[in-house]
């Protein structure tokens, strides 16, 4: 922002000082024309009345003038004589140009016309247009260099964001391997205790869930593998995980996965984002409410319209929903809807939205992923 205010000074600064000089020199070039029919008007007089006077000057300053249209005309209108035009030229349509133009012209003693008409030299003329010309280009030079300092600030974050997952996927990978070796000791420890194999049971399926989690953090910042896979089924398996997790009061209403809506995704990376949003939904409901998934399809996507009966975004804060760091929660940095785009935008080519949103009503999000 301070270097756009610093190029627009520039930049008026320069246009003023243009328009100074443009206007010097269209008072020089008036000067000349004034000059040349005054020079005009002493010729005529002389080969008149004194037909031995030496004329010298005068006709130097009429063969100086080799830039400057300029267009006699009498008392009574008619065209006298015309310099600076081309043969072809039609002298009364450059005569009524002239005019529109709003130059004034130059009156004369009426011995060799009584006006002066002329048109500003090209070289004026483009004087004129340069500042335009300048702003023209120098804002398209602001424009460029912040599209290319937004995209190189968006690397970089990319980058933090790529270095943060890779990160936290190695940190997790020492503690699951401690706690898949102490489940197998405790299996070997008690393998006849039915209620100690049952809490070994369920603690591997949570260092699954572990293994999982930490895969799917593996997996930002490569290209990962997409496969051609109902969404329907991928939905009913994030349904049913997150149910287990969820309060009695919440009542789920998804698609029956039998039906066939098929593209191409990564199932980790897809059900990543599809739990994060129910997560946010479970948050946003206290723990009672309705969490509703809706599937169609048109001619080029599956569209997911995941809704809830929670406490809804504000207006003002729809815009920034997906920038990392936006939480409604007293918990958390606020990034899983940032990786929720990128995994469906940048990995999918799909895209994600708040369709819409209403205060202590609910949120519906839309996901658009292309057919396969």
């Amino acid at each position: 922002m301070y270097l756009a205010i610093a190029g627009v000074v520039i930049l008026l600064i320069s246009m003023l000082f243009t328009n100074y000089i443009a206007s010097r020199l269209a008072d020089e070039e008036r000067d000349k024309v004034s000059l040349y029919f005054k020079a005009l008007e002493n010729i005529q007089r002389t080969d008149q009345r004194f037909k031995n006077d030496d004329t010298t000057i005068e006709l130097d300053i009429t063969r100086s003038n080799t830039t400057i249209p300029v267009i006699l005309v009498g008392e009574t209108g008619k065209i006298t004589a015309a310099v600076n035009f081309p043969e072809s030229a039609d002298l009364e349509q450059e005569l009524r140009k002239i005019k529109e133009s709003g130059i004034e012209p130059i009156i004369g003693e009426g011995g060799y016309g009584k006006f002066a008409y002329y048109r500003q030299t090209r070289l004026l003329t483009l004087l004129e247009y340069f500042p335009w010309i300048q702003g023209f280009l120098f804002m398209a030079f602001i424009g460029v260099g912040y599209l290319g300092f937004s995209t190189a600030r968006r690397a970089e974050q990319n980058q933090v964001w790529v270095g943060m997952a890779k990160e936290t996927a190695h940190q997790l990978g020492t503690p699951i391997s401690a706690i898949i070796a102490w489940l197998e000791h405790l299996k070997l420890m008690k393998p006849d205790d039915e209620e100690t194999m049952e809490i070994v049971t369920e603690l591997e399926h949570d260092v699954e869930r572990l293994n999982l989690v930490a895969d799917r953090f593996s997996k930002i910042g490569s290209a990962p593998k997409l496969n051609r896979l109902n969404v329907a089924k991928q939905l009913e398996d994030c349904r049913q995980y997150m149910e287990k997790r969820a309060s009695r009061r919440v009542v789920f209403e998804f698609p029956a996965d039998d039906q066939q809506f098929m593209a191409n995704i990564n199932p980790p990376l897809f059900n990543w984002v599809i739990e994060n949003l129910m997560r946010n939904s479970l948050d946003a409901m206290g723990g009672k409410g309705t969490i509703k998934a809706v599937i169609s399809e048109d001619s080029n996507y599956i569209n997911i319209e995941l809704s809830d009966t929670g406490s809804g975004i504000p207006a003002s804060k729809l815009k920034t929903v997906f920038e990392p760091g936006f939480t409604t929660k007293k918990r958390g940095w606020g990034l899983g809807l940032s990786l929720a785009k990128r995994i469906i935008e940048s990995y999918h080519s799909g895209r994600i939205f708040v369709k819409s949103s209403v205060v202590n009503q609910g949120t519906t999000f839309m996901i658009k992923l292309l057919k396969a």
